[in-house]
């Protein structure tokens, strides 16, 4: 053992103060004691910061305390006993984690860093656990007493309020996912498939065939199979699920998502509905391709397209007007850089994303929900989707006024993410909604969504026309990012602009033959400088 280090040892339970503090012998103080004889005075309540030596000493007294499994004497030297004990408890009696050492690093303010090395023991098995935690000490309120701020992250950084540790036969069993063609799908090979492997088991691990293993995980105290696993004693025996996902184009889902920070793509095949892949790169392993909620930019132009074109108000070879800006109730619209068209077909302005030409047709439409009822009846917007594991359908809500001419081009209230503008692709490209499915409907007879009507033929033909210009024409917006996508191919791009931030969303959506997909990064500007290139890279994976 390094010079300076010390050790205390209790009932089989370590803890090591090491490190530049001084944190002096294992003792708890829980109160001062009194000398012999005479009367004392209480000493007035102090106030303010703690100093460093109280939060060296209310450190070392908590954490020898939980680690000597005294849960009382612990959250009592914590600003939350009534939470903090049952948690503490519950780390030996339902954890059944043992012999811990816990090893204090150097205070950074009134932060003291700690790592736990300890023991998972249940019947019969055992298993090594370490983690890293830190606790914060601050004055108590009515005592001023220096003591550690309860938060659950001080037991393990990954607990939250109202949960608990648990050491137990698992709640299903583990699941071994294999993509449409028998692929072995791990989070160790597709990283951001982590929580869409963790929704399956959830789901579908009773199903699969395996026997459940004994695991430590959180328990959230929630509906069965919410429970996250944090070590495996047992592995117990895996079923085998088939989903649809495609290894191929997952592996370029993964590589090309790494390009960005906050970017999220999905392909789906327009044919099924079936999911090929989804990637994320995302803070906490959010699945922000299936569950996010932004506006999305021109990208929904798609759907207003698709709008206009059903009543007639424009065509993909009859000329229509793109003004510079163009001011609708009271608010003022206007194209990128300020730029106008003249005496160009519809298909010019879907191509070089026009504003303007799509927000001067509202009151033509005679209808206010107009917008509304073309996303929910031909594209499935708004409908309870059925994915196989959590997913949020898309929202386009009835406005007026300045709202509802920013909805016609993505703004405003619309909310998607890019499962559903996929999805608005995949539809645009068969000319049917189908709904999205990442398992087999059969696996548990799940009921999908269905929209009320499919597209015209001749409004989808022109719908994919304006999609093929817009990725293959001089002035189309997708049609540098398209260039390497081989085959039958159409795009929209897409720039949402978010209150607060100095740069736009980057939105794309594609398709290439049977193959749709869309992407989003966060604050990546232009649709086609970021997210383009992710879409390009997962259609020519297809």
């Amino acid at each position: 053992m390094r010079s300076g280090a010390k050790v205390a040892v209790i009932g089989g339970v370590f803890i090591v103060f090491a490190g530049g503090a001084t944190y002096g012998a294992y003792n708890v103080l829980l109160g001062g004691g009194g000398g012999s004889g005479g009367t004392s005075q209480a000493a007035p309540k102090k106030t303010g910061p703690p100093s460093a030596e109280e939060i060296r000493t209310t450190a070392k007294d908590f954490l020898a305390a939980w680690a000597g499994g005294d849960a009382g004497t612990a959250a009592q030297l914590t600003n939350n006993a009534v939470e903090a004990e049952p948690v503490l408890a519950g780390y030996a009696e339902d954890a059944h984690i043992s012999e811990a050492k816990l090893t204090p690093g150097q205070p950074v303010g009134a932060k003291v860093p700690f790592t736990v090395s300890a023991v998972v023991s249940y019947e019969g098995q055992r298993k090594p656990l370490s983690y890293r935690s830190e606790l914060t000490v601050v004055r108590g309120l009515t005592t001023g007493r220096p003591l550690v701020d309860w938060q659950p992250t001080v037991i393990h950084p990954e607990l939250g309020k109202g949960e608990t540790l648990k050491t137990a036969q698992a709640a299903v069993p583990p699941i071994e996912a294999v993509d449409r063609n028998g692929k072995k799908l791990t989070e160790e090979k597709y990283p951001s498939l982590g929580p869409v492997l963790d929704e399956l088991r959830k789901r579908y691990g009773d199903k699969a065939g395996g026997k459940a293993g004994v695991e430590l995980v959180i328990d959230s105290g929630l509906a069965e199979g919410t429970d996250r696993t944090l070590l495996t004693l047992t592995e117990g025996e895996p079923g085998e699920l088939r989903t649809t996902l495609d290894a191929k184009v997952q592996a370029a889902a993964e590589k090309t998502v790494m390009t960005y920070d906050e970017s999220s793509v999905v392909a789906i095949q327009p044919s099924t509905g079936e999911v090929r892949a989804v990637a994320n790169n995302r803070k906490g392993r959010w699945n922000a391709a299936f569950l996010g909620k932004q506006a999305p930019g021109s990208t929904m132009k798609i759907v207003t397209a698709a709008l206009l074109l059903e009543k007639g108000l424009v065509a993909a070879d009859r000329t229509a007007e793109c003004p510079k800006d163009v001011m609708y109730q009271g608010a003022t619209f206007h194209n990128l850089d300020n730029f106008s068209i003249e005496g160009a077909p519809f298909s010019t302005s879907f191509a070089r994303s026009c504003n303007t030409a799509f927000i001067k047709l509202i009151d033509d439409t005679k209808d206010e929900a107009a917008l509304s009822k073309e996303a929910q009846d031909v594209f499935g917007i708004g409908l309870d989707w059925q994915t196989g594991i959590p997913s949020v359908d898309g929202s386009v809500p009835q406005e007026t006024g300045g709202e509802a001419a920013a909805q016609y081009i993505g703004q405003g209230t619309i909310q998607m993410n890019a499962l559903n503008m996929a999805s608005i692709t995949a539809t645009a490209k068969s000319g049917t909604f189908k709904q999205p499915v990442i398992v087999p409907l059969s696996l548990d007879d799940r009921q999908p969504a269905t929209a009320s009507r499919s597209l015209p033929g001749s409004v989808a033909k022109q719908l994919r026309n304006l999609m093929r210009l817009t990725a293959t024409a001089a002035y189309g917006t997708g049609t540098q990012a398209m260039a390497t996508v081989g085959g039958d191919k159409g795009a929209k791009t897409g720039s949402a602009e978010v209150d607060g931030n100095a740069t736009s969303n980057s939105w794309f959506t594609g398709f290439s033959d049977d193959l749709a997909a869309a992407a989003v990064v966060d604050s990546g500007g232009h649709g086609s400088d970021a997210a383009g290139p992710l879409v390009a890279a997962v259609l020519n994976a297809g």
